[in-house]
């Protein structure tokens, strides 16, 4: 014989409510996935420009001013070495010479960003603001070897 209770529990009832929290944080993940790459899908604009031939250059060479800044901080004008308290003066001279040259400037790699900002700020104040910058052709790539 066998003893035990002869009651009998009731086996808990399935839950008909869906928790609807984790539903929701989908939700606004996607939501938030969605507001950052549909601007990212519209920025990039396909052209096919039109192709022409420009014609031969038939003037002679345009005036320009060589001016380059070294590595080790010294300044060129042409090839002629000169100093900072110097500079003022020779490219006041130079932009009354020639008022509508290109400055083409040669600055090295390790010369400080501040540095070349400073240099523009004076070819422009005494008048020369077409500012050529010259870099080895290669592009990125090329360059980025130590």
């Amino acid at each position: 014989m066998a003893f035990g209770r002869l009651e009998r529990t009731r086996a808990p009832q399935p839950m008909s409510d869906i928790n609807m929290t984790p539903l929701i944080d989908v939700m606004l993940v996607l939501l938030v996935i969605f507001m950052i790459t549909a601007p990212l899908m519209t920025a990039s604009l396909k052209l096919d420009l039109p192709k022409a031939d420009a014609p031969a250059v038939t003037e002679a060479t345009p005036t320009f001013i060589a001016l380059a800044l070294a590595a080790d901080g010294a300044s060129y004008l042409g090839e002629e070495k000169i100093l900072p308290t110097q500079m003022a003066a020779r490219l006041a001279d130079q932009a009354r010479q020639m008022p509508d040259a290109e400055v083409q400037l040669r600055a090295d790699r390790a010369v400080p960003y501040g540095r070349v900002a400073e240099l523009i700020g004076q070819l422009q104040k005494v008048g020369l603001n077409r500012i050529a910058f010259v870099a080895e052709p290669g592009g990125v790539a090329a360059s980025a070897a130590p």
